[in-house]
């Protein structure tokens, strides 16, 4: 189907949608496409190509939000998908410090790991089991591109 990505009217990104939501903000004037994906979109009066970026009529306030929401995708996302132990494609997240022993679920404290060495450390601490990390875990500057998952073509200039 695919998926657009919405601009507030500054040309900032706010958030992507599926294209046929996208489509709706079109029809219902709220929004102009700015870039289409080839797909096409008809009805028994209209065709209409299918947006890739729309831009908003309205202006949208968006609250500031200080840290980027620890999502199990967003941690994937900064791990590149990869084990934080052994390089392993991952499969879970781990506390690195376990919930169990006074743990929290923060970012400086959750990464990605594969079943292997989540099995094998359980709710022990790294010295115990003799793993070491790959890096720190750390939270992430962008995490608006941590959300976004795969770019789409022609979204790079409106990201930057």
């Amino acid at each position: 189907m695919g998926r657009a990505l919405v601009l507030n009217t500054t040309d900032s990104p706010l958030a992507v949608v599926p294209a046929r939501r996208a489509v709706v903000l079109v029809l219902k004037d709220k929004a102009e496409v700015v870039l289409t994906n080839g797909l096409v979109f008809r009805s028994e009066r209209i065709e209409l190509e299918a947006p890739s970026i729309v831009r908003l009529h309205r202006f949208v306030r968006v609250p500031y939000r200080a840290r980027a929401p620890l999502t199990r995708r967003a941690v994937f996302a900064r791990d590149a998908w990869i084990c934080q132990y052994c390089g392993a494609p991952a499969e879970n997240l781990d506390h690195v410090i376990p919930r169990s022993r006074g743990g929290e679920h923060v970012w400086e404290n959750v990464v990605a790991a594969c079943r292997r060495c989540n099995a094998k450390k359980e709710n022990r601490l790294l010295s115990e089991v003799g793993l070491r990390l790959a890096r720190r875990p750390f939270p992430p500057r962008d995490g608006f591109r941590l959300m976004l998952g795969r770019l789409e073509p022609g979204w790079d200039s409106y990201l930057a």
